[in-house]
């Protein structure tokens, strides 16, 4: 029996690494596009640097019990890592927002002014 288990997992290690040969052969220009270009990063880490706020708060409070909670998160996290790429401050933002609302004021936004 422990025989047929080894196969069974050489099969899905086989299977899995053919997967990923074949992905690198027929997506090669996707896979190695950093190489052609010196402004594309080689790995993915602001990506994975901007989701951590996002994946430490779910993990330390369990997640949202409503869609509409998780939408409200979402949305603050959002304004939270883009100021935080942008090197502003979140509170600062927040306040802008409060008194342009309470004033009816135009709000502030998060597009930087060479994309306006």
């Amino acid at each position: 029996m422990t025989e047929q288990n080894n196969k069974t997992s050489e099969y899905k290690y086989d299977y899995t690494a053919g997967l990923l040969l074949r992905s690198l052969r027929d997506e090669a220009a996707q896979w190695w596009y950093f190489l052609e270009d010196p402004a594309v990063p080689p790995d993915n880490n602001l990506a994975e640097r901007s989701l951590r706020l996002a994946v430490t708060k779910r993990k330390v409070s369990g997640g949202s019990c409503s869609m509409e909670r998780f939408k409200q998160t979402a949305n603050l996290l959002s304004v939270i890592q883009t100021c935080r790429f942008q090197a502003r401050s979140a509170m600062a933002f927040f306040r802008e927002v409060i008194s342009a609302h309470s004033c009816e004021l135009a709000m502030p936004s998060l597009i930087p002014l060479s994309f306006t």
